[in-house]
């Protein structure tokens, strides 16, 4: 065969893959047929499976007050301060005193 007869046969052999394949889509929808008159595809009045029901709401937290083993806060807050305010204040660290050079003591003899 020529170069010619193969690319013809290869775009042939392309042509009929081609509609084999949109045959094999169309077949369903060719076999059930059109709608009969008067029947709405789209209501939604029909047997479908019904509203979503709503989710279900949480579980309630398990457990109950503080253990009495917890360790409680020092201060609650009930109004607006701050809680600074209600601290006492820490103790300041002192001040480190300065480094002092050693001063040689010389000896004096015989003492």
């Amino acid at each position: 065969m020529s170069g010619d007869a193969q690319l013809l046969l290869m775009i042939a052999g392309m042509h009929i893959l081609g509609m084999v394949c949109v045959g094999v889509l169309l077949l369903p929808a060719l076999r059930d047929g059109p709608a009969p008159p008067g029947s709405d595809s789209g209501s939604d009045d029909g047997w479908g499976r019904g509203p979503r029901r709503p989710p279900r709401p949480p579980e309630p937290p398990r457990g109950g007050i503080p253990l009495p083993d917890a360790v409680q806060a020092r201060i609650r807050l009930r109004d607006h301060g701050r809680l600074a305010d209600h601290l006492p204040r820490r103790e300041r660290r002192p001040a480190r005193e300065p480094h002092r050079t050693p001063v040689r003591v010389h000896s004096r003899p015989g003492s």
